[in-house]
């Protein structure tokens, strides 16, 4: 009888030999039949989000430092400087010739343009009520770089213009021949990449910003600047530091 079962079992195959190994509680699986694999749900994979370029922001500059000037005195008539009167003729020599005389526009001292801008060298220039030293300040400019028009030469001293159309007296060590431009309104200025509004925009520019003026073509409305390190082009109405149509060489 053992054998017998022995042979039955041979002839089932490895299937029933696994069964009956495994004991009762196996399940037996019948020769030939062909078993599913259980479907395992795959989750679709998500897909990748597209790139989005980030947009660039446009960097805003503003104006540094507070006041650009300070009231030292009460204003009062900016003083002429002195008339030097010429010398009398010596008996028996003839009057010397008259010197020459200098057109309107052209300094008596250094031959320049008048009237024409320059910049402030420091944080700290004086404006005075006239010509010397002795004379009292009357504004205290702290801006370095702060476009400023001269309006007359008188030895060591020009006397200058600001854009509030205050007028006094400045040392010529304290002045500039750079270039300079201030934003002026209330509103800010975008400096375009190129001569045109329709150019992308470098910087927005607060009122109140000083900054390098490279150059303008004679009466272009368009001017090439350079502040903090962004260089560009403005509109010539929207700062102070040139002429309507002035020629500046970069």
């Amino acid at each position: 009888m053992r054998r017998l079962v022995m042979l039955l079992m041979l002839a089932a195959g490895p299937v029933v030999l696994a069964a009956a190994h495994a004991g009762a509680q196996t399940p037996e699986v019948a020769a030939g039949t062909k078993v599913t694999p259980p479907r395992v749900a795959v989750a679709a994979k998500k897909p990748a989000p597209a790139k989005v370029k980030p947009k660039k922001k446009t960097p805003v500059v503003a104006a540094h430092g507070g006041a650009v000037k300070k009231p030292v005195h009460p204003a009062a008539p900016v003083s002429a400087p002195p008339v030097k009167p010429a010398p009398a003729p010596a008996k028996g020599k003839p009057a010397p010739p008259p010197k020459p005389k200098l057109p309107a526009d052209v300094g008596p001292v250094t031959g320049l343009h008048i009237p024409r801008y320059v910049t402030l060298k420091t944080d700290d220039v004086n404006m005075r009520k006239g010509p010397a030293m002795r004379f009292p300040i009357s504004w205290t400019y702290k801006r370095v770089g702060l476009p400023i028009r001269i309006v007359g030469e008188w030895d060591v001293w020009r006397a200058v213009e600001d854009i509030d159309g205050e007028k006094g007296w400045v040392n010529q060590a304290t002045l500039s021949g750079r270039r300079g431009f201030l934003i002026t309104g209330d509103t800010p200025r975008q400096l375009r990449v190129s001569a045109s509004e329709d150019a992308d925009s470098v910087a927005i520019l607060k009122p109140g910003v000083v900054g390098r003026l490279r150059g303008c073509a004679a009466g272009a409305a368009w001017c090439e600047v350079e502040v903090a390190g962004y260089h560009g082009w403005l509109k010539r109405d929207w700062f102070w530091g040139s002429d309507p149509g002035e020629a500046v060489q970069p």
